[in-house]
């Protein structure tokens, strides 16, 4: 393999393996700051190593490896292993690297999933809502400040404190990276699944670069929703949150052309839909509304997407029922992005003018500023409308608010289908 190769291979294994990397280096040093810079380090060292020795056949346990050795050398160099684990520091006075090991073995065994325990971290009560979103969102995504500030609708600054503040407030409390019991888990449990969900439209809808999705991080939200079906049995938004995700991740494969084209909902091969995936999400809302929960968020956004799995083509979606939930939506958990996207369903139900009168409603709200799917939506419906100049100026407009190169190019081709 080419040097240019091994390390695009390294840098591809490493954006897979970070939040696995954090999760696991933080409950070993307890510090999140400090684990960032141990997985850091193990970039560094397979930067330097594989394109001499290949890839290993497991990338990740390599890096984890190597990372937790840099630890445990720094515990020794100064000292943290005595005051943190006053036992292994005594074993690891003049040990070998069997004894390593054992220690190794001995720091990873039992508290379950160690992703999931450091995102209940983040989601401690002694930190703001922003600052948990924020954080697990750096720490498991891997976004950088300015993407997470574009996904919040804040600016880079605001995050980036909020950030700082949050990984020194859990220092500083000196908590535990693990899954809490009991009450102490159903405190943080909406904390936790607004962030799963987070994580997931990050993965579903990139916010900048040159890929339109991040299969990835749905990967991994959808694997925590569903660990956090099996510790919360009886809680409806776990499955509202988990029936959401599983039935729009099934639409991931046909939201690019082979190019990696944008394909928006109404012109996907539906063919290409996971049914799989239907079926599971289909399972889990039913559970959600079994339990009572079917006016929850997360349920009604499941029961949405649902509207959309079941329409065999496009012009068979139920769009007054889909703007109906929007009306319910809106009632349980009223945001200016529901009111969007409530404008959108009553436009495809109703007619463009419909969605005009509701998007002007909003036109003006703070957190819509700068937000590319505001004129985007605005200048379909006037492109709808047969108003081409105006669509024209709108799709325009939503091109230069989106970072993400596909949405650029797809909303750029609708402001040329205007015409001049």
């Amino acid at each position: 393999m080419a040097a240019s190769e091994t390390e695009k291979a390294i840098e591809a294994v490493f954006r897979i393996e970070r939040a696995r990397l954090i999760a696991g280096l933080a409950r070993m040093v307890r510090d999140v700051d400090r684990a960032e810079e141990l997985a850091q380090d193990a970039l560094l060292t397979a930067l330097a190593e594989w394109p001499k020795t290949g890839v290993p056949d497991k990338p990740g346990a390599w890096l984890m490896a190597a990372a937790k050795r840099r630890a445990i050398d720094g515990f020794r160099r100064d000292k943290m292993l005595a005051r943190k684990h006053g036992e292994i520091a005594r074993e690891l006075d003049g040990a070998g690297d069997a004894s390593v090991e054992r220690i190794e073995a001995a720091m990873d065994d039992d508290i379950g999933d160690e992703l999931l325990g450091l995102i209940f971290t983040a989601c401690h009560p002694i930190l703001s809502p922003e600052a948990r979103a924020a954080l697990t969102l750096r720490l498991v995504g891997g976004l950088t400040t300015d993407e997470i500030a574009r996904a919040f609708l804040s600016n880079e600054p605001t995050v980036a404190q909020r950030i700082v503040r949050a990984k020194k407030a859990i220092g500083k409390a000196g908590l535990i990276f693990e899954v809490p019991r009991g009450q102490e888990r159903d405190k943080r449990l909406a904390a936790v699944l607004e962030v799963v969900y987070l994580i997931f439209n990050e993965g579903y809808a990139a916010t900048a670069g040159e890929d339109l999705v991040r299969p990835a991080l749905c990967g991994e939200a959808q694997r925590l929703g569903r660990i956090l079906a099996g510790l919360a049995p009886r809680e409806p938004e776990v499955f509202g949150l988990l029936a959401l995700m599983e039935i729009q991740a099934s639409r991931l494969a046909a939201r690019m052309g082979p190019d990696g084209a944008f394909i928006p909902l109404t012109e996907q091969n539906r063919a290409r839909w996971d049914q799989m995936l239907i079926r599971r999400g289909f399972a889990a809302l039913e559970r959600a509304e079994m339990l009572g929960g079917a006016d929850g968020p997360y349920a009604l956004q499941a029961a949405l997407a649902a509207c959309h799995a079941r329409a065999r083509k496009a012009e068979a979606t139920d769009w007054p029922r889909i703007a109906a939930l929007y009306d319910r939506l809106r009632q349980a958990k009223p945001s200016p992005v529901v009111d969007l996207n409530r404008a959108v369903a009553h436009a495809m139900a109703f007619g463009p003018e419909a969605g005009l009168r509701l998007v002007d409603e909003i036109a003006d709200a703070a957190a819509l500023r700068n937000y590319a799917p505001l004129p985007a939506a605005r200048g379909d419906f006037l492109f709808r409308a047969g108003r081409m100049a105006e669509a024209r100026i709108e799709f325009e407009r939503a091109a230069t608010l989106t970072r993400n190169v596909p949405e650029q190019a797809y909303l750029r081709g609708r402001a040329r289908a205007c015409g001049g």
